[in-house]
């Protein structure tokens, strides 16, 4: 007896560099600056306010589309940022995280055959999820060095084939933050076709220096044809807890449910109640920016005079160096040589792109406690 053979929907996914790293970091006791995820506590009033909803017998399905007063607190949120009205009724939709949002939505519009351009370096599960869903791969660079959008070659990449264009800012890995004249450009360049946009926006209360996070709910042009993504994971230090959101207008957001009811049908419903009691105060995310600001000034102070060349980071939780100064290794042998022997785990930005294009640059995160980024600062002051 064997177990039946059949061809692999994936064939080129393998263990992520993620994992790879992480299980590397576990063995040799490094510091892991490498995988996304903070390594401190939540806000207490928040765990309360799910052991509460729990206590209080919410422990049922929720309706499909996610409990009615997180929808509205989504709903005012967006409203009180970004200025765009959308229904909690018909246009928000909680999701069991933000990768399951962007598969969902893939698989809602994408037909077999359909053309979607990605930004490289990108999230990993961007390619896949296209793949599955029997669309065409277009991969676009962003401009290496400064990660900025190359409008020239975006437009270059619109065909009558294109149905998908994935947005994301603040930029996982690169630390980049889209301008408001970047989200215009991109508002005139999809306004003459019939082009959808996924915006990733899950990084969206980490932007420092002032500066605003520019959603796509905010160009009406744009807001119009979009799926625009977010994370409670990643807004409140709880990213096992896979919860996420999608707004987006009514036709879009009718076909989005259509296969979301059929992928989870809808998420854990204590989780539900708690963050949407939790969102009644917008302090804790509004103060967001400053809290992991400090954390970003803290690692890049420690990093000052080393010989590794500080990238800007604008946004998100990531600081990316060039490494051309320390090493002659390629980015991977560098990220495994940097855990084995310096005793810090980073990710090679190789990993992000689909032909693994090695510009010499890693990726930290310091979403971490302080004593955990002064561990690894002090390790990496060796080089």
């Amino acid at each position: 007896m064997s177990t039946p053979v059949f061809p692999s929907r994936l064939p080129q996914v393998g263990t992520t560099i993620f994992s790879t790293m992480s299980a590397l970091a576990t063995e040799h006791g490094a510091v892991n600056l490498g995988q996304g995820f903070p390594d401190f506590d939540c806000d207490p009033a928040l765990v309360n306010a799910v052991t509460r909803a729990m206590q209080s017998g919410h422990n049922q399905y929720p309706p499909m589309p996610g409990v009615p007063a997180l929808r509205q607190a989504v709903a005012a949120k967006i409203e009180a940022l970004h200025a765009r009205q959308y229904c909690a009724n018909s246009e928000i939709t909680i999701t069991a995280g933000a990768t399951q949002a962007i598969l969902t939505a893939i698989l809602a519009c994408v037909q077999p055959g359909d053309e979607v351009i990605v930004l490289e370096p990108c999230y990993d599960s961007y390619v896949p999820n296209i793949e599955l869903a029997g669309g065409v791969v277009v991969r676009v660079p962003l401009t290496p060095g400064s990660f900025r959008p190359d409008f020239g070659k975006i437009a270059a990449a619109l065909t009558p084939r294109t149905r998908l264009i994935i947005v994301n800012t603040p930029h996982n890995p690169s630390a980049t933050v889209w301008t408001e004249a970047d989200m215009r450009t991109l508002e005139e360049l999809l306004a003459p076709t019939n082009v959808l946009l996924i915006s990733d926006e899950v990084y969206e209360h980490m932007v420092f220096d002032g500066a605003i996070h520019q959603s796509a709910a905010r160009f009406p042009g744009l807001a119009e044809r979009a799926f625009i993504v977010s994370s409670f994971g990643k807004t409140f230090h709880v990213t096992g807890w896979k919860v996420g959101t999608v707004a987006a207008p009514v036709p879009l957001t009718a076909e989005f449910r259509k296969v979301h009811q059929f992928n989870v049908f809808t998420v854990n419903t204590p989780v539900q109640y708690g963050l949407a009691g939790y969102l009644r105060d917008p302090a804790p995310y509004l103060q967001l920016p400053a809290f992991y600001q400090a954390k970003r000034d803290l690692f890049r102070q420690g990093l000052e005079g080393s010989r590794l060349r500080l990238l800007p980071s604008t946004g998100s939780y990531f600081q990316c160096v060039d490494i051309s100064a320390v090493s002659n290794l390629s980015e991977s042998d560098f990220c495994q040589w940097l855990t084995r022997e310096i005793g810090v785990a980073a990710i090679p930005l190789s990993a992000f792109y689909g032909d693994s294009f090695d510009q010499r640059v890693v990726r930290f995160c310091f979403a971490k406690k302080d004593e955990t980024l002064r561990t690894a600062l002090q390790r990496l002051r060796r080089l």
